[in-house]
């Protein structure tokens, strides 16, 4: 009689399925379903890549090779770049990851002043009185000369 008592109070193994079950293979098909989708959405980006390739295109490889399209092998996919005149490469077809644009050069260069002045305008009065000490003074001559300066003003 006591047998039957802690058989039926025990809970039992093996049951079911529960929540945490569930939500691990929920996640996991969410993962799955990311991973597609971004392998997909790379072979859309490669494939409109390579259909922009033509002879006389300037591309970069993913080795960071820059070359000028010459020739297209659609059967081997392979592409015959030409690095500089006279020298050329065969490289696989997706290998070349990049179509590089050309550098449109800037109407109006940036000029730079050669000195700080203009940074520094704020400060040119207060500097002005160091900058008018002898150049061989000593600093201790310097802040004398300045208190000196400074009582005759007030």
């Amino acid at each position: 009689m006591f047998g039957l008592i802690s058989a039926q109070t025990q809970p039992q193994a093996g049951g079911g399925i529960d929540i945490m079950t569930i939500l691990l293979f929920a996640m996991l098909g969410v993962f799955v379903f990311m991973m597609f989708r971004r392998n997909k959405k790379t072979q859309q980006q490669q494939a409109q890549l390579q259909s922009k390739f033509a002879p006389g295109v300037e591309v970069m490889t993913s080795f960071g090779l820059f070359g000028r399209i010459v020739e297209i092998n659609d059967d081997e996919n392979k592409v015959l770049l030409e690095l500089s005149p006279g020298n050329t490469a065969t490289v696989h077809r997706q290998a070349v990851t990049k179509i590089v644009e050309p550098v449109v050069a800037a109407e109006e260069p940036t000029v730079v002043p050669n000195d700080a002045s203009s940074l520094t305008t704020d400060k040119a009065d207060s500097a002005a009185t160091v900058n008018d000490a002898p150049r061989d003074e000593t600093p201790e001559e310097t802040l004398r000369r300045l208190n000196d300066e400074g009582k005759k003003d007030s």
